[in-house]
């Protein structure tokens, strides 16, 4: 077996991985970075990108078949070609694959290994089966997969994940959803924007990932309203019949419906990808998952030289987050074991759903009660999201009692993505409800409701 020795060894060439193996070069380190699947995050191959590009396909057919209300008629119907939908999704998905892949390819062959890995002891890796990495620090980036449950597995080929809807030929006649979930949810909507039937199956009653219990449950009346939604479905049966899967489940009246679908969608969780990593191999605890144990500011695993980042630790799995955990970790195991704490921005998710989702800060369920107010603001009648016809949605903005701070907010409505940014930075300056509102706001613009939500946590704060 040939051996070579290095100070890093970056297990997994994702965003996390990337990021650690240029952190750990700049600060002057023999590093190598390994990797064996195919090239391309995951971001880029079958998350944020192939989502959005089926999510513009979906928006253009909905807002062709809704131009009636300000007087523009279209001649006929709107014709979805699924094959030409699929056909640019995976064209330009290839394309944003494509950056990444040249990206990796730009790192010096003699830093790159291709293959899977698997820990020896803490210091020591087998590549395959013909080479061992000696390292005296490790970062493990090795990224996450979708979780598919036991009952599903059942179905063969006619259960999927969302990584196999962008390999698609064309759109189906139906699927049924489990998990109404950030990727649940935009894929739900898209589909079925795209004249796919849907049905989404949910447990619990969440959506989302809104912890606001009067957010979430205006969340679920609009998408009701779109599409076939149960937050709390109590399935009976589920079982695979030639090409299709027949679901039985019980109606509100305990009576039992029994419908029929070409795939079932299973957005039910993410796993790590840790199996074959050998880590029982190491001097690492392992919590019930098999993740180590690690320090979230530092991303240290015990009091080790191994290092985790990325989805694969599961704290904020978004890829600025990856980016951000990856530098962090490339420069702990650059200069362990004087570590340090990673920089840590203000925590921002969007889903990218019509009308979108937007979660900044402190969530609602982390909130001691009593402890803050509640700014609210109805999308319904603001004034720029009336005009456009996106007049769908509810804010509802956290202040703690006392100081005035702005900790955090949740939300459903026109533009979130972009309100999220200014609510963000907000939040990483430690801003008041009182300096918030002292910044400038523009008529007639959508933000005018943000700041209709954030007067009325300032009237709260004052009562």
């Amino acid at each position: 077996m040939h051996t070579i020795t290095t100070d890093i060894a970056v297990i997994g060439a994702g965003t996390a991985g990337l990021a650690a193996y240029r952190a750990a070069k700049a600060a002057g380190k023999r590093t190598v970075i390994i990797e064996g699947g195919p090239y391309g995050t995951t971001c880029a191959r079958v998350g944020c990108m192939p989502s959005k590009l089926l999510i513009a396909a979906a928006e253009a057919a909905h807002e062709a078949r809704h131009t009636a209300p300000f007087g523009i008629h279209v001649d006929g119907s709107v014709r979805v070609d699924g094959r030409a939908v699929m056909d640019r999704v995976k064209r330009e998905r290839d394309r944003f694959v494509g950056f990444v892949v040249r990206g990796v390819e730009d790192i010096p062959v003699e830093d790159r290994i291709v293959g899977y890995t698997k820990f020896i002891d803490n210091t020591t890796l087998q590549v395959g089966g013909d080479l061992c990495v000696k390292a005296s620090r490790i970062v493990i980036a090795t990224g996450s997969s979708a979780n598919v449950p036991p009952p599903f597995r059942e179905l063969g080929e006619r259960v999927v994940i969302n990584d196999d809807i962008f390999d698609w030929d064309t759109l189906p006649a139906s699927v049924a959803v489990f998990g109404p979930g950030v990727i649940g949810l935009e894929l739900s909507q898209a589909l079925a924007r795209l004249g796919v039937r849907v049905k989404v199956f949910g447990k619990g009653r969440r959506i989302g990932s809104l912890a606001d219990p009067v957010i979430s449950a205006y969340a679920k009346k609009v998408f009701q309203d779109e599409f076939d939604l149960d937050t709390d479905a109590d399935v009976q049966a589920m079982t695979r019949e030639g090409n299709q899967v027949t679901i039985s489940y019980t109606l509100r009246d305990g009576s039992t419906a029994t419908e029929h679908f070409e795939y079932v969608l299973a957005t039910t969780g993410r796993t790590p990808n840790l199996r074959n990593l050998g880590l029982e191999n190491t001097d690492l605890a392992l919590d019930a998952r098999g993740v180590p144990f690690f320090d979230e500011q530092t991303l240290q695993c015990g009091d080790s030289s191994i290092f985790i980042a990325g989805d694969v630790n599961n704290i904020l799995t978004l890829l600025h987050e990856a980016a951000d955990e990856g530098k962090t970790a490339g420069e702990n195991a650059a200069r362990y074991p004087d570590i340090a704490h990673g920089h840590r921005r203000a925590p921002i998710a969007v889903v990218f759903t019509d009308p979108q989702i937007a979660m900044v800060g402190k969530r609602f369920s982390s909130l001691a009660p009593d402890s803050f107010v509640t700014g609210e603001v109805s999308f319904e009648d603001q004034g720029r999201s009336r005009v456009m016809l996106k007049n769908r949605g509810l804010m509802h903005i956290y202040a703690e009692r006392g100081s005035g701070k702005f900790l955090g907010a949740e939300w459903l409505g026109p533009r979130a993505e972009n309100i999220a940014h200014l609510l963000a930075w907000a939040c990483q300056q430690n801003m008041t409800i009182a300096q918030m509102l002292a910044m400038p706001f523009y008529h007639p613009v959508v933000e005018e409701g943000l700041r209709t939500a954030l007067r009325d946590a300032a009237a709260k704060l004052d009562g």
